[in-house]
């Protein structure tokens, strides 16, 4: 089989287009070369996290590899054959173990046996989806697109520590169904402020601006106090919940940011989606492109595609013959299809 060559730093240039290119080589069985990993990073090649995927998609997909070390510019990767069953997967610094997951869960749905993995981590890191967002936005769409898999945090992990674990239960899908998210209807919205080790009152004065920024009740602020975690963190997550889809806005607390700056760049995220009327947030909308091409089809309507999602469909396109278009249908409104929805330009 022919081998596909990536050049690891074209569009967004980060560990995504390696995530994507170890998912569909393991579900297609096309081995790839990539070179110039992260070339424009301050720290180029392979860290820890994106290292760990990629043994984690060695395991899975008992592939051939080389290259695959910390630091590491290149890597040659040949899948040989799919294999589900229990696996553990430890980071060993606060490196996002929901990035890990990126890499293998396409394939482990495939899979002929059901997964049951375990990862360690960072759960809640500043430069990557956090658990709640996989759990409560990513995981419920591709249930209904047919996938059994569910997910369960078992200890925090927040940067810069580290140390978080959650477990994952994936059952086998012959194929996801394409699925359209195209209109938000009403929505509700909430918000959570989560403090580990550190004063309520952080949590209490984001809540504040967010009730005043997005006209909230009480009711619908919650402050959650975090035990199961290592070292100290804070997060705040604003859900905007409609037509059967939950989107996870989320605002990460750091040193020598305020608490209602925290919170205000948070209600600037939420308010431009609120604004929109789109059903899918920029980081969902991202995450989409890899099931939604494995479907075949499937068409959502967003906010501008980033650098980032732009580059992942260039990644899918390289492994798949399903075009992916970004048309513009207002000034900060996208439709974009997959597959057999697709319209005008392809990426």
């Amino acid at each position: 089989m022919d081998w596909i060559t990536i050049d690891g730093s074209a569009g967004e240039g980060g560990g995504q287009v390696l995530r994507t290119a170890l998912a569909l080589s393991l579900v297609t069985g096309r081995p790839f070369r990539i070179e110039r990993i992260r070339a424009g990073r301050a720290k180029p090649g392979l860290l820890r996290q994106h290292l760990t995927a990629v043994q984690a998609a060695t395991q899975v997909g008992r592939a051939r590899v080389s290259g695959d070390e910390l630091g590491s510019a290149a890597l040659a990767f040949e899948p040989t054959a799919l294999q589900g069953g229990e696996y553990r997967w430890t980071i060993g610094t606060a490196g996002s173990a929901t990035l890990v997951l990126q890499a293998v869960l396409p394939a482990l749905l495939a899979a002929r046996e059901p997964s049951a993995l375990t990862l360690e981590g960072g759960t809640h890191n500043p430069l990557a989806p956090p658990f709640d967002f996989l759990a409560r936005t990513f995981l419920p769409v591709l249930r209904r697109m047919g996938a059994t898999i569910d997910a369960d945090l078992d200890r925090y992990g927040f940067y810069p520590a580290g140390g978080g674990r959650y477990r994952v239960s994936i059952e086998p899908c012959g194929s996801l169904a394409p699925i359209e998210l195209l209109d938000r209807g009403d929505v509700r919205i909430r918000a959570r402020a989560l403090v580990a080790a550190l004063p309520e009152a952080i949590a209490t004065r984001e809540l504040s601006v967010v009730k005043r920024r997005l006209g909230l009740d009480r009711a619908s602020c919650q402050v959650e106090f975090v035990e199961a975690s290592i070292s100290p963190g804070n997060v705040l997550f604003i859900e905007v919940d409609g037509a059967g889809i939950a989107e996870t806005v989320t605002g990460f607390g750091e040193k020598q940011i305020s608490a209602e700056q925290v919170a205000s760049r948070a209600c600037d995220e939420a308010q431009a989606l609120l604004d929109a009327g789109v059903p899918v947030g920029a980081h969902l909308a991202d995450q989409l492109l890899i099931p939604m091409a494995l479907a075949g089809g499937g068409t959502f309507r967003t906010l501008e595609p980033s650098l980032h999602a732009r580059t992942n469909a260039e990644v899918i396109g390289r492994f798949l013959d399903v075009p992916i278009a970004f048309d513009r249908e207002g000034a900060s409104v996208y439709r974009v299809s997959v597959g057999t929805h697709t319209r005008g330009r392809t990426s």
